[in-house]
């Protein structure tokens, strides 16, 4: 006997509203009776943190698990993905099969969404289908009512933390066969995902930045410049100070990108290095040069296990140039610049270079978030030094750090132009219902509140009689996702999720 699941097409990653279609493989070497043949499309974000001690200082403070000890491991799984497809049989009826090859075939699509947001379907969800003799085994969605929730996006495959946080996306088959000391056939393909990006906010010339000015120290010029006058007075050079000392150069560097800050995946930085004088300068020396530049992507994951949390960094290198050559020196074709004048950082140095295609776009899910921040250093040097000089002062050098937090990473794959005319256009969502608790607490204070004599002249804003909220329906976008097809572009994207690797995760108690 031996399973398979053959992918019909398979792209090197899924994304939202994609049909997922293919057929189970099943050889047998000798006659067998099944009774279901089930598909499962399955979404897991798993996460385990290990309940600290508390004499740690810094972990004193900090809540813990209900019945966590220390030094335990606490886990927290959640499935955002969720659907089943009974392929077999279709009238409920369990036939023999005889030796061969047989085919089932699937299909599925792709929600927008994750599931175990929504109680009503996890509350359906109580480990067993079907009916009859035909029943086969299902999740158990009571266990996701206790957990903590958020509507959000599908996000992405995610690994590289090992023991403690990955997400990931099967394919499960399940083939049961009726009988005592009958052991179920199950079968599981892996695969990657990529979400959908959010409909993209319009443009506009605004830039976030991050900016840092800095002076250098005085220092004495090379060549004085003091001389006598005929009464004894001395003439001080416009670059010199009334000690003699040359004026040092007064620079703001700062660094920017289009507001709101979004970067797209496998796309090169939008980036802008400004230094601008805030001192006028006059002579060649005081020309200031760029003489080292490195520009990082950091992304920090927040990892959650009930009331645990945990951070982790990590870091994609961008540019690292840590000796320009020959250096870039600012304001050399006008070094007698006004104060407030410009320059501009030549882009080529990082205009070509695109994000790593391993980087994940920014999400939150229930227990799992990521965002971005980028991080820039860039050393300027008051003059170069001179090797066969040995009468001029040494450069002064100075490291500056750049930080721009609040950036969003784009998968780069836009959503179909009907969904994003929906969004537009949708309705803000009704507020939500009162419980039965709530609304006996509130009459009981209304009955007892004193009546309120009103000005007749202004009466009180009054509401519908009988006005009630009940939950709110699928909205528009959401129920017109069931009819289109997922976009057909998609940019390079390879993770680090190895989709059919064992898992790391350690195993969840029950």
């Amino acid at each position: 006997m031996s399973i398979r699941i053959a992918l019909d097409n398979p792209p090197e990653f899924y994304t939202n509203l994609d049909f997922i279609s293919g057929r189970v493989i099943l050889v047998l070497n000798r006659p067998e009776t099944i009774g279901n043949v089930i598909v499962k499309l399955e979404g897991e974000s798993r996460t385990a943190l290990t309940v600290p001690n508390p004499g740690d200082r810094d972990e004193f403070y900090r809540p813990r698990p209900p019945g966590g000890s220390i030094g335990n491991i606490v886990t927290e799984n959640h499935k955002i993905l969720y659907r089943l497809f009974r392929v077999y049989p279709d009238d409920g009826v369990a036939l023999p099969f005889q030796p061969g090859q047989h085919e089932f075939k699937f299909n599925f699509k792709v929600p927008l969404n994750n599931i175990c947001h929504d109680p009503k379907a996890m509350s359906a969800l109580l480990g067993i289908g079907g009916l009859g003799g035909t029943g086969y085994r299902t999740m158990d969605g009571t266990k996701q009512l206790m957990l903590q929730h958020v509507k959000a996006t599908l996000p992405p495959s995610l690994t590289g933390f090992p023991q403690e946080a990955e997400i990931r996306y099967y394919i499960k088959v399940t083939i049961q066969r009726p009988g005592f000391f009958k052991e179920n056939w199950r079968y599981q393909v892996g695969f990657k995902f990529l979400p959908i990006e959010p409909p993209r906010p319009a443009k506009t010339t605004q830039e976030a930045f991050a900016r840092r000015p800095f002076a250098f120290h005085p220092r004495a010029p090379p060549h004085q410049s003091i001389r006598k006058s005929l009464f004894g007075s001395s003439k001080v050079g416009a670059a010199e100070d009334s000690g003699g000392q040359l004026l040092p150069p007064s620079i703001e560097v700062s660094a920017r990108v289009p507001f709101p800050s979004i970067l797209t995946c496998n796309e090169p930085l939008p980036l802008r290095l400004i230094a601008r004088k805030l001192a006028p300068t006059t002579t060649a020396d005081q020309q200031v040069y760029v003489t080292a530049l490195d520009v990082a992507l950091v992304g920090y994951t927040q990892v959650r296990v009930q009331t645990l949390q945990h951070t982790e960094r990590t870091t994609w290198i961008v540019l690292s140039a840590p000796a320009l050559r020959p250096p870039i020196a600012l304001f050399e074709s006008s070094p007698a610049a006004p104060a407030d004048a410009e320059f501009e950082i030549p882009s080529a140095l990082w205009k070509d270079r695109r994000l790593p295609n391993t980087i994940a776009p920014s999400f939150r899910t229930c227990n799992l978030a990521r965002r971005y921040e980028i991080e820039i250093t860039i050393t300027l040097s008051w003059g170069l030094p001179s090797p066969g000089s040995s009468k001029q002062l040494p450069p002064q050098a100075i490291t500056l750090p750049l930080k721009l937090s609040k950036v969003d990473v784009y998968s780069g794959i836009n959503p179909p132009q009907e969904l994003v005319n929906a969004a537009a256009q949708r309705p803000p969502n009704p507020p939500p219902r009162p419980s039965q608790q709530q609304t006996t607490q509130l009459q009981q204070q209304q009955q007892q509140r004193p009546p309120q004599v009103h000005d007749p002249l202004y009466p009180p804003q009054l509401g519908p009689q009988g006005a009630a909220y009940d939950d709110a329906p699928p909205s528009y976008d959401e129920a017109m996702a069931d009819r289109l097809a997922g976009p057909a572009a998609r940019p390079a994207y390879s993770g680090v999720t190895a989709e059919n690797a064992p898992s790391t995760m350690p195993a969840e108690k029950s």
